[in-house]
């Protein structure tokens, strides 16, 4: 799979990129990322992106040219276009698993005022990944990024996988490790039993129990 970054600011994605499993998974070829900066497609001399808004306004918007020469260059007929805005649906577990599947993905970051409104029309979808505002949208671009590598065959342990948070729409079971008594907190009886039938039915109710109290939305 391949992950194009459309972006102002391609020094933000230095450690992302160069840490953890992240980094592993491209030095492995399982994954290729790549970083554009599309000031690179500007028509202008100066290296301007962003104008000032008709009809007025305050801040800057980004100009359609260096968004539509870039796409020009590096969209292929199976690319999949995703433009981080926040008036996009809220990205999900759903969507990693979606966006794991393409073969070519482009994420255009954007920065300042936000979009000239014919950018848009540019993307397959419009994303965000909550209910605020950042500057821009590097940081929501590794988390997306970060999400779907993930998924990716032989990225991680496949097991790992299978049992943890939003799968089956829920929530992960308490986990622990050594020491067994810490403080006058005690790992619960049943993980050190040895009983795996036991253990798995204790997951399986605590998965429940931390749904429903935490996020009951899940359930529904």
């Amino acid at each position: 799979m391949k992950i194009d970054i459309l972006t102002l600011f391609p020094n933000m994605f230095k450690g992302f990129l160069n840490e953890s499993i992240i980094k592993r998974a491209i030095e492995k070829g399982l994954v290729e990322i790549e970083i554009i900066n599309f000031r690179d497609y500007t028509p202008l001399k100066n290296g301007q992106v962003d104008d000032t808004i008709y009809g007025g306004g305050p801040g800057m918007l980004l100009r359609c040219e260096p968004i539509y020469e870039c796409l020009d260059k590096i969209k292929k007929e199976d690319s999949h276009v995703i433009i981080m805005d926040p008036s996009g649906k809220k990205f999900d577990q759903s969507m990693a698993k979606r966006y794991k599947k393409y073969k070519h993905l482009i994420i255009i970051c954007g920065h300042y005022e936000g979009f000239d409104e014919r950018i848009k029309m540019t993307a397959d979808e419009l994303v965000s990944i909550g209910d605020f505002i950042l500057t821009g949208g590097e940081i929501p671009a590794m988390a997306i990024t970060d999400a779907i590598t993930r998924l990716i065959p032989r990225v991680i342990n496949e097991e790992s996988l299978t049992e943890e948070t939003f799968e089956e729409n829920m929530l992960d079971y308490p986990a622990y490790t050594k020491p067994a008594t810490y403080r006058g907190m005690n790992v619960p009886d049943v993980l050190i039993s040895g009983d795996h039938a036991k253990i798995d039915a204790w997951r399986r109710e605590m998965r429940e129990k931390n749904t429903r109290e935490k996020r009951p939305d899940l359930m529904e």
